[in-house]
């Protein structure tokens, strides 16, 4: 079976949808629950990317702060 690669935006979705806050492994462990372990993600400027790849993409863009409950 082919890893399918998701658009970073179906994740920031979930974020915005869901009103709580994610530390940086509590949203790992979102991400691989809902799109599965081995899934790889994608953005307009990166391809190819794991989730922890993905999770410092979206911090770095201002796209994930995490909590720090």
């Amino acid at each position: 079976m082919m890893n399918q690669s998701i658009h970073g935006h179906q994740v920031i979705e979930i974020l915005e949808k869901s009103e709580k806050t994610y530390t940086k492994q509590t949203l790992k462990t979102m991400i691989s629950n809902t799109f599965g372990d081995s899934t790889r993600f994608h953005t307009c400027m990166e391809s190819d990317l794991t989730t922890d790849q993905l999770i410092d993409f979206l911090k770095s863009k201002g796209k994930f702060v995490e909590s720090t409950n």
